[in-house]
């Protein structure tokens, strides 16, 4: 595996904000930079004016990658950062280009405070069918005060990260997904929130009613079983401060209201061979969707 993170950029500022948050991580990770940069040379915007012909439109297109690895390279001097300009549609070629990658990190567009963030069928296509984690990252995110802690590690390299956040479920989680939250938060010298949502059945519900005590059961039976699925993960990482959290709800809504105080929120997704369409999953799905810090999505078996 070449060992490199891949920045897609469509000269959007979410994919500009997608490419500067891939920097940091690579310079986290000790990884070079690769920015890959999509030409669709079919009918677009571009293609509205007359004058511009096909060779114009790739040589303005090739501008983008370019220009911003010039940046890049003068914020971040310490980091190898190549650019490729590649014809094709992203869908097909980003997740190809993820093949010999660690990491694949994307933009993703804010619809309004209520509206939550779209996840267009590019990026879900490219999601579905990527087998390395993906990050998606929101534009606009800034430090507020230089001592505050940077919820999306962009723009200033100086200011603290805040904790990673991992939804873990007690029922089946993928050692794939509890080493990525793990490596990150040891990585950011942050504390890692693992979020465990859990559904009461109907029976239990109307239990409750009868018993109030058996509400305190259940809560107990729940945070057991997380303790219990974090003991390994915490030998492994002695030095990640672990602070677990086990309550019922929406595991979705839940992982979204909490990312506010999270620098990454990370979920996984199931790894379906054969199966036609974007199938990400209903969790992962709407933490994409409504989550406000970036998102990772580790594809297990």
């Amino acid at each position: 595996m070449d060992r490199t993170v891949v920045a897609g950029l469509d000269g959007s500022p979410e994919s500009r904000a997608a490419v500067e948050w891939a920097a940091r991580e690579a310079e986290l990770r000790g990884l070079p930079l690769k920015i890959v940069h999509v030409w669709e040379p079919d009918p677009g915007p571009l293609d509205r004016a007359p004058m511009l012909g096909v060779e114009t439109r790739a040589h303005w297109s090739e501008r983008i990658p370019r220009e911003s690895a010039a940046g890049l390279r003068a914020r971040h001097p310490g980091l190898e950062i190549t650019a490729e300009h590649l014809p094709g549609r992203a869908y097909e070629i980003l997740p190809k280009v993820a093949l010999s990658a660690e990491l694949l990190v994307l933009g993703s567009r804010a619809l309004g405070a209520l509206g939550g963030f779209l996840v267009g069928s590019v990026g879900q296509s490219v999601i579905a069918h990527t087998e390395v984690p993906v990050v998606l990252v929101r534009a606009g995110h800034q430090a507020v005060d230089e001592h505050e802690a940077d919820p999306a590690g962009v723009p200033s390299a100086h200011t603290a990260f805040r904790p990673v956040l991992l939804g873990l479920d007690t029922g089946g989680q993928a050692d794939d997904v509890t080493a990525f939250a793990f490596e990150e938060a040891a990585r950011r010298g942050t504390r890692l929130r693992v979020l465990n949502a859990y559904n009461l059945p109907p029976y239990y519900v109307y239990g409750l009613a009868a018993d109030p005590t058996l509400h305190d059961e259940i809560t107990r039976e729940q945070a057991a079983a997380l303790t219990e699925a974090l003991e390994r993960w915490r030998k492994e990482y002695p030095s990640v401060e672990v602070v677990e959290e086990s309550r019922p709800g929406s595991a979705g809504q839940l992982l979204a209201d909490a990312s506010r105080q999270a620098s990454l929120v990370v979920v996984g997704r199931r790894v379906r061979h054969g199966r036609i369409g974007t199938h990400i999953g209903s969790v992962t799905h709407a933490v994409l969707h409504h989550a406000t810090a970036p998102v990772a999505v580790v594809a297990h078996p």
